[in-house]
C-alpha cells in the first residue's frame, strides 16, 4: 500500500485543480511492476492536520510508502516538513540531499527546498515517509533521476533507493520497469524473477 498525500491550501479549497496526486500517481503506474494500492489525501497546509494524515496512512492504513507533495518551501504556511519529522522515528537525510542535488541542475532556487525523509515504526509495523516537490516535472525528476539523450542515467533520482529501503524495514519486495527508474539492491538482496 502506498499513501499519497497532496498538501496545498488552495487546492484542497478548490480554487484550482490538485496536480500533485494525479503526478504521483501517474508516476507509479508507469515505474512500479509490483502489485500496489494507493492511498490518496489532499489536504491544507496546517501542521497538525498533516501530522495526523500521515500517522493515519501508515499506522490504520498500514501504508509501507508514504509520498507527500506541497508544502516544503521556506513560506510561513510550508510545515510539511516539520509534520513529518514530528511522526518519524528515524530521519533518513540521504533523500532529502539527493533531491535538491537533481533540482539544483535546473534552478538555483532548489536550496530553498526542505525535503525529507523518515521512516516511522510501531511495534509491528513501519514506513518510509518522503517529502517530494509540489510541481510534476520536479517530481518526476527527483523520482526518476536524470538521463541523456540515449536513456543513459546520469544522476540516480531517489526512487532507485526505495524498494531497498522498504526491504530493510519489512516491507513488501517491490520491482521497477528499469526503464523508468532501476532499483538498485545489493546482489545478496535480489529475488528471483517469477
Amino acid at each position: 500500500m502506498v499513501g499519497l498525500v497532496s498538501v496545498s491550501d488552495r487546492a484542497s479549497g478548490g480554487v484550482y485543480q490538485d496536480q500533485g496526486l494525479p503526478a504521483l500517481a501517474a508516476w507509479l503506474d508507469a515505474a512500479l511492476t509490483s502489485p500496489y494500492r494507493i492511498e490518496q489525501r489532499l489536504i491544507p497546509d496546517e501542521r497538525a492536520l498533516i501530522e495526523a494524515t500521515l500517522t493515519e496512512l501508515v499506522d490504520v492504513r498500514r501504508c509501507h510508502l508514504v509520498l507527500t507533495t506541497g508544502g516544503t518551501g521556506p513560506a510561513r504556511r510550508d510545515v510539511t516538513p516539520e509534520a513529518t519529522l514530528a511522526i518519524g522515528t528515524k530521519e533518513m537525510p540521504g533523500f532529502g540531499e539527493q533531491m535538491r542535488q537533481i533540482s539544483l541542475r535546473f534552478v538555483p532556487t532548489a536550496i530553498l527546498s526542505r525535503q525529507c525523509a523518515v521512516i516511522r515504526e510501531t511495534a509491528d509495523h513501519a514506513a518510509l515517509v518522503l517529502n517530494l516537490p509540489g510541481q510534476p516535472k520536479a517530481i518526476k525528476e527527483t523520482l526518476e533521476g536524470l538521463k541523456d539523450a540515449t536513456g543513459e542515467q546520469l544522476v540516480a533520482g531517489i526512487f532507485a533507493a526505495v524498494p531497498y529501503c522498504v526491504d530493510l524495514i519489512g516491507g513488501p519486495y517491490m520491482e521497477t520497469d528499469p526503464a523508468v527508474c532501476k532499483a538498485f539492491r545489493p546482489k545478496s538482496a535480489l529475488r528471483p524473477q517469477p
